[in-house]
C-alpha cells in the first residue's frame, strides 16, 4: 500500500531523517517506534507532505500502479486516500463534533445516503460520538478528542491512516479503547502506520514494527519477533522484558 524509500529530511541545516525506508501492506497495521525526538513524527509529516523530502521517494499503490507522491501537495496526497491524525489532534475547538466531522464530509460530492453511511461507519467504530454531536471540541476530554480526530479522517474513506501518538495523555482504559479501534481499522482493510510512544501497547495490536533511532531505521520485524528481542527493545525504546511480560 505504502512504500517509503531512502527518505532524507532537513529542518534548516539540521539533517533529521537519514535514509528512512519502510513499507505498509494493504490492510496492515504497522508500528513505527522509538524514543522521543528520533524522527517518528517527522516521518509521518514527510509522507503526507507537511515537510519536504530533500531526497527519497514516497509511493502509494493505486489501481493504476505505484504513484510517486513526492512532488504532490498535501491535499493531493490526501485525495489519493492517505489520512493523517496528528499528535496534537487539531480539533477545531469552537466547532461542535458534528461540525468537525462536516469539515471533511462537505468537501466530498456525496449523496445524502453516502454521507449517512460515512458517519455510521465512524459511529460504529466510536459509539460514544453520537451523544457528543452538539458539544464543542474544546470541552471534550482527551479521549473524546482522539476519537473525533480519527473519525474525522475515517469519514473520508482513507485507504491508509497515519496515526501519530493516539494514546498520549489518555488513561489506560481509553488507551485500550483506541488500540481496539486501530485493530478494527485493519480488519476493515484500512492500513495503519502507527507512531506510538507506548511501545508495549503498539506491539500488541500491530503485526509488524520498525524501530527508529537518531533519524534512521534501527530494526524491523514482526511484532512477535520484536517482543522476543528484549535487548533491542531496551536499547532503542527503553522497554524491558518485564514491561512486555506485564502487558500480557
Amino acid at each position: 500500500m505504502l512504500r517509503v524509500s531512502d527518505l532524507h529530511v532537513f529542518y534548516g541545516p539540521s539533517h533529521v531523517l537519514w535514509g528512512v525506508s519502510l513499507e505498509v501492506g494493504a490492510g496492515a497495521v504497522v508500528a513505527l517506534l522509538g524514543r522521543n525526538g528520533v524522527g517518528k513524527s517527522t516521518t509521518l509529516k514527510a509522507i503526507i507532505g507537511l515537510v519536504p523530502a530533500r531526497q527519497g521517494r514516497v509511493e502509494l499503490a493505486t489501481p493504476a500502479g505505484w504513484r510517486d507522491l513526492t512532488p504532490l501537495a498535501v491535499h493531493e496526497r490526501a485525495g489519493l486516500g492517505i489520512g493523517y491524525v496528528p499528535e496534537d489532534r487539531r480539533i477545531f475547538p469552537h466547532l461542535t463534533v458534528r461540525e468537525n466531522l462536516r469539515v471533511g464530509l462537505d468537501r466530498l460530492a456525496l449523496t445524502p445516503a453516502a454521507r449517512r453511511q460515512a458517519l455510521e461507519r465512524a459511529f460504529d467504530l466510536f459509539p460514544a460520538l453520537p451523544e457528543l454531536l452538539e458539544r464543542q471540541g474544546r470541552v471534550l476530554s482527551g479521549g473524546q478528542q482522539q476519537m473525533l480526530a480519527i473519525a474525522r479522517v475515517l469519514v473520508l474513506s482513507p485507504r491508509i491512516i497515519l496515526l501519530d501518538e493516539p494514546s498520549q495523555g489518555l488513561s489506560p482504559l481509553l488507551v485500550d479503547s483506541v488500540m481496539d479501534a486501530v485493530v478494527r481499522l485493519g480488519r476493515e482493510g484500512i492500513a495503519v502506520l502507527l507512531v506510538e510512544q507506548n511501545a508495549v501497547a503498539a506491539l500488541e495490536v500491530c503485526a509488524h514494527g520498525y524501530l527508529m533511532d537518531k533519524g534512521t531505521i534501527a530494526g524491523r520485524g514482526t511484532a512477535a519477533a520484536l517482543r522476543g528481542d528484549p535487548a533491542t527493545l531496551e536499547r532503542t525504546l527503553g522497554v524491558t522484558a518485564a514491561d512486555v511480560e506485564d502487558a500480557r
